[in-house]
């Protein structure tokens, strides 16, 4: 296994990484974490180890510098630049074709809340790269325009107690033209903090890493 704090240059900023690589992995997942997020985020960990023991890697990455961050938890602004936020992912995206242990790999996007928003737009501007997307508790709608341009497919698992999340996130379906999935996971909120629920979540993201990058085109 090798894991590597790593710093991937975007457009002037310099993101920081936790980069875990299983032996002969089969893909990375890179996670978009969103409201105020970062790389630290319990939830988004707890999938990845999971992902990892399934023969995957995970870059967990902080899509704001420090400065930005600061300015964040004021303003509660850039969690919201989805245009930002989306260069940044393909920037990631570019910089794994590069890295010398995962140049080969097709890139899996994970994206939570308005991360998924961004993991949407990527994958529009790289579908060469991108085999797969999921969407954890997410603001697919907020990929606007770029929904109709997303070539991978897309699996959207919202809790079933998220009302508000899951209109937008049906909503969102229907401006999608690639296949996808909406997957309720019963008696879950936004966060998915009910016993078993992110287990769920987990074994549903493996599945359909499986299944993706299974076929010809993964």
């Amino acid at each position: 296994m090798i894991t590597q704090t790593v710093t991937v240059p975007a457009a002037g900023a310099a993101l920081t990484g936790d980069l875990n690589l299983p032996p002969d992995a089969r893909a990375v997942v890179l996670f978009a974490h969103g409201s105020g997020s970062s790389r630290h985020s319990p939830r988004n960990r707890e999938v990845a180890a999971g992902l990892r023991t399934a023969g995957l890697g995970t870059l967990l990455i902080d899509l704001l510098t420090e400065e930005e961050e600061r300015q964040d938890l004021r303003t509660a602004e850039l969690r919201f630049d989805i245009p930002l936020l989306g260069r940044r992912l393909v920037a990631a995206i570019d910089w794994l074709e590069q890295w010398y242990g995962t140049q080969s790999l097709p890139v899996v996007l994970f994206g939570a809340s308005t991360g998924a928003g961004a993991a949407l737009v990527a994958a529009a501007e790289r579908p060469g790269r991108v085999p797969a997307v999921v969407s954890r508790g997410g603001r697919p709608d907020l990929a606007g325009d770029a929904l109709a341009a997303v070539r991978a497919p897309v699996l959207l698992i919202v809790g079933g107690r998220d009302q508000h999340v899951l209109r937008l996130n049906e909503e969102a379906a229907r401006r999608l033209h690639a296949p996808h999935t909406l997957y309720v996971v019963p008696g879950a909120t936004h966060l998915f903090e009910e016993p078993g629920t992110l287990d769920r979540v987990t074994e549903a993201a493996r599945q359909w890493c499986d299944e993706r990058l299974s076929t010809p085109a993964g």
